[in-house]
């Protein structure tokens, strides 16, 4: 008998993880829909000024917020959601998960904050950089949320503050219909995140984009067809 080959494996990439629906990059969809996303928030100033630009230019968006943020600024967290968007879980700490990371808590200690404090429990999970594996996306998946990532040219980096124009450029050269847009609301020192919003957001309406959260998006997702063999 010979022996399997190694290759015989399932390869665990993007694909195979996607067609899985364990995680989310974007959606396929005729619809002109766009998911904006703001990481590592909320902020006590930054956070506020994203709302009201969201609130000016109808548009609703997803916010994957961190446990220690909202120790520190619970006000804020309450009127993200209270106006309308979506809160998702991004950890406590913001750490990177490593093996020795307790996921679980990590997970639950975020989770009793944005229940306490919004009332509502978040149904999406994106990791810290967003680095992955095997374990983390099992476990992610019992806690019972889905793993979000972004679209790899709509990764803003404006975490970087690469430049007003630089920001600008990367969402309106490369936004598509399903797309999903990697935005910061908490940075280390100012942001570049607000100017840009200012010419993306009215730019991407006279485009005749909608904008709305991730899980509304995930409901545009057209059914992956069949293989056929």
């Amino acid at each position: 008998m010979q022996p399997v080959a190694a290759s015989a494996a399932p390869k665990k990439d993007r694909t195979y993880y996607e067609t899985r629906g364990e995680i989310v990059w974007e959606v396929n969809t005729d619809e002109k829909v766009i998911a904006l996303t703001f990481d590592d928030g909320p902020h006590p100033k930054y956070t506020a000024q994203v709302l009201e630009l969201l609130k000016q230019y109808d548009a609703k968006a997803t916010f994957f917020v961190v446990g220690n943020k909202i120790q520190l600024y619970p006000d804020v967290l309450e009127q993200t959601a209270r106006e309308g968007h979506e809160i998702a879980n991004h950890t406590y700490s913001h750490a990177y998960i490593g093996r020795n990371t307790n996921i679980k808590k990590e997970l639950n200690t975020t989770e009793d904050l944005i229940v306490a404090k919004t009332g509502q429990r978040a149904q999406l999970f994106r990791p810290p950089g967003g680095f992955y594996n095997e374990h983390l996306v099992s476990v992610v998946k019992d806690e019972g949320y889905k793993m979000i990532m972004w679209s790899w040219q709509l990764d803003t980096k404006d975490w970087n503050t690469p430049g007003v124009n630089r920001i600008v450029n990367t969402v309106l050269k490369n936004a598509k219909n399903g797309n999903i847009v990697l935005f910061h609301d908490y940075i280390e020192g100012p942001t570049q995140t607000i100017e840009a919003l200012k010419i993306i957001l009215p730019e991407l309406k006279n485009r005749g984009y909608k904008l709305i959260t991730v899980s509304e998006l995930l409901g545009y997702n057209k059914a992956i067809p069949a293989k056929i063999h």
